[in-house]
Order: structure tokens, then C-alpha cells, then sequence
């Protein structure tokens, strides 16, 4: 018994982990063992000798089991130790950072572009993109027959009785509903809404059933202006936009003015500027860079339509023409933003990846 206890001391001392002093207390005290086989023995034993084999074994389970208990004590305690060990937090090291996203350069470039209207002390109006057609084409002064009209060019929100979506066939009685095409409509909700004289600029996304590739979408984002008081001029209209455009390209820009046509403007034109990237900013008496890819060595950068509104969409919202003059203009942010900053295809601005985004930072 002696040595069955001298070996179950051994095993217990020399058992690193709980999970092997479980072993050792099964090797040495269980049914197997050399103590409960003893222990099973004592029964068969002659009476006069039981007590004294039982108090053997009693006394050799006693010592067996107390040194479990206190090595037991002791790996926990290690065990304890080292968990903590381990799993301590150095509260003082820099945690971390999730990456954020980015404010996309578009929405800073349309802010940027509000500050500058409001700075001229113009207000800020916004209307639906989901739009009568009255709003978007009638009141702007569009024929009815107008190809912008067709289904080819405008997003109907149901499609117009008897009309072929396929082939762009005759239209019949319209839905009445549009995604509007450009944000035009909200002047004539303003000068409905708000009276004249007015000043305001109209920023959003407008739709037009483009196939997206390098320089259009299907969806992109406009800021109109529109100006109604009396004795408004052409030359209202170029120093607005001359002040626009140093706001947002810096120096005294060179403008042009060449000839068009829209249907809610009249006179009508487009506005240029010289370019500001090669040599044709310095003045109309230098050549433009012939590789310059914004302008394309033509030394002139298109800026957007512009013109005097329409007598006939300011009767349409109830402004006498013969008291009241204004002017009107249409600029593309997403043309803006490629020009400023020498976005290459518009596809970067739509396909939602953040490094595009991130790449700009705080500021365009």
C-alpha cells in the first residue's frame, strides 16, 4: 500500500494541467486502482483484522485524495494566472480604426456650388423628380410634338396610351407622370409658388434614357439658375455666370456667348469660357495647348445653355412679360466635376466604390 501511495504522490506532483491530474486522480483512485482494489478486499478479510486494514487504507485515501486537492488548488491558481495573462487589454494602445466612408465628391461639388448662389444672395429651391408632364414640358414652352417628349428620350412613369416603347412609335394620351429631365421644373413651381422678383438656384438629379458610358448616364445631377425682376439684361446674365465660374475655377475668366436654341429661353446661347488649364487662359492672343484634354486644343470649355426666359413660360406662370424680364441657365455637375478635377469617365461617379470617393478627401 505504501508504494501504491508513493506512486500516486509522484504522479500528482509531476501533473502540469488540471486536465491531467483528472487522469492521474482516475489512475489512482478509481475503481482500477490499487486503493479501491484494497479497499473491495477488506470485506474478505477476517474480522479481527478489518479494522486495522481499514484504517491502512482509509489513512493511504486520505493522503491521496488531500494531495490532489491541494495540487488541484495550485494548477487553477496557474491556470487562472496565465488566462489573464493572456487576455489582458493594454487600455493605453491605440485602438483599431473601422474604416469610415466618403462624402461623395459630386455632393461636395453641388454644396460648393449652393455656397456660391447663396453668397450672391440667391435662394435654394428644390422640387420632385417624379414630375407632371405640364411642369417638365408644357409650362417650358415644348411643342407637343417636341422629340424630347418621345419615350426614347424621357423615363414615363406608366407609359403613354397607344405609344410603342420598342420603336418610339406615335404617342397617345400621355401618363401624365415623368422622371423629370431637368430640374427646369422647379423655376416654374417657384415662380408659382413663390412670386416674383426672384432669384434661385435649383440643384438635383434628373433622368434621361442614356446608355452609360465615359460622358453620359441615365441619371445625373443638374443646378439650374433663374433670375426674374424688372430690367434684367443679357449682361445680368454673364456676370452671374463669369462670377460662377471664377468661384469655382479661380481668376478672371474669358467668356463667350454663341448662339442657340432651347425652347424656354429667348434669345438663347451657349456660354464658353477659356480654358483654364494651358496656355489659352492667358488671353485670347494665346493658342491653346493642341493636347490639352480639357479643352481639346480648341482653348474654349463649354459651360452650359443659358438665355432670357421665354415670355411665354413666364405667362404660363402668371408673370407679365412686359413687367418682368429674367434669365435662365442649366450647368451639369458631373461636367463640372470633370473638368475641375479630371474625372475621365463618368462611370467612376456611379459604381459606388469609396476609394473613389476617399481619393478626394475633404475638399474637391
Amino acid at each position: 500500500m505504501t508504494a501504491a501511495v508513493d506512486e500516486a504522490l509522484a504522479a500528482i506532483a509531476g501533473a502540469t494541467t488540471s486536465a491531467e491530474l483528472k487522469q492521474v486522480r482516475i489512475a489512482h483512485t478509481g475503481d482500477a486502482s490499487v486503493i479501491a482494489t484494497a479497499n473491495a478486499a477488506i470485506k474478505s478479510l477476517p474480522k479481527d483484522q478489518r479494522a486495522d486494514a481499514g484504517k491502512l487504507v482509509g489513512q493511504a485515501k486520505g493522503r491521496v485524495f488531500q494531495a490532489i486537492s491541494a495540487r488541484q488548488e495550485e494548477l487553477a491558481a496557474a491556470e487562472e494566472e496565465a488566462k489573464l495573462a493572456e487576455e489582458t487589454v493594454d487600455v493605453t494602445a491605440v485602438r483599431p480604426r473601422r474604416k469610415r466612408g466618403a462624402k461623395h465628391p459630386l455632393k461636395t461639388l453641388e454644396d460648393r456650388i449652393v455656397d456660391v448662389f447663396v453668397g450672391m444672395g440667391w435662394e435654394i429651391a428644390e422640387g420632385p423628380e417624379i414630375e407632371a408632364e405640364w411642369f417638365n414640358f408644357d409650362a417650358l414652352n415644348f411643342d407637343a410634338d417636341h422629340p424630347a417628349r418621345q419615350m426614347q428620350d424621357t423615363f414615363y412613369i406608366a407609359a403613354p396610351e397607344g405609344a410603342d416603347g420598342a420603336s418610339g412609335g406615335a404617342r397617345g394620351t400621355s401618363s401624365g407622370q415623368i422622371l423629370r429631365t431637368h430640374t427646369s421644373p422647379v423655376q416654374v413651381r417657384s415662380l408659382l409658388e413663390r412670386g416674383v422678383p426672384l432669384y434661385i438656384a435649383c440643384p438635383g438629379r434628373v433622368f434621361r434614357t442614356d446608355e452609360i458610358d465615359a460622358t453620359h448616364s441615365p441619371v445625373f445631377t443638374q443646378v439650374e439658375g433663374l433670375a426674374i425682376d424688372k430690367g434684367l439684361t443679357m449682361a445680368h446674365l454673364v456676370g452671374t455666370l463669369e462670377s460662377f465660374a471664377a468661384a469655382l475655377f479661380g481668376g478672371a475668366p474669358i467668356t463667350r456667348l454663341r448662339p442657340n436654341y432651347f425652347p424656354f429661353t429667348e434669345p438663347s446661347a451657349e456660354m464658353d469660357f477659356r480654358c483654364f488649364h494651358c496656355d489659352a487662359r492667358l488671353g485670347l492672343d494665346h493658342d491653346a495647348d493642341p493636347g490639352c484634354r480639357v479643352c481639346g486644343g480648341t482653348g474654349w470649355i463649354e459651360m452650359g445653355g443659358c438665355g432670357m426666359v421665354n415670355p411665354a413660360v413666364l405667362r404660363s406662370a402668371g408673370i407679365d412679360p412686359t413687367e418682368y424680364q429674367g434669365f435662365a441657365f442649366g450647368l451639369g455637375i458631373e461636367r463640372i466635376l470633370m473638368l475641375r478635377n479630371g474625372v475621365e469617365d463618368m462611370r467612376d461617379m456611379v459604381e459606388g466604390d469609396v476609394r473613389f470617393s476617399q481619393h478626394y478627401g475633404t475638399e474637391i
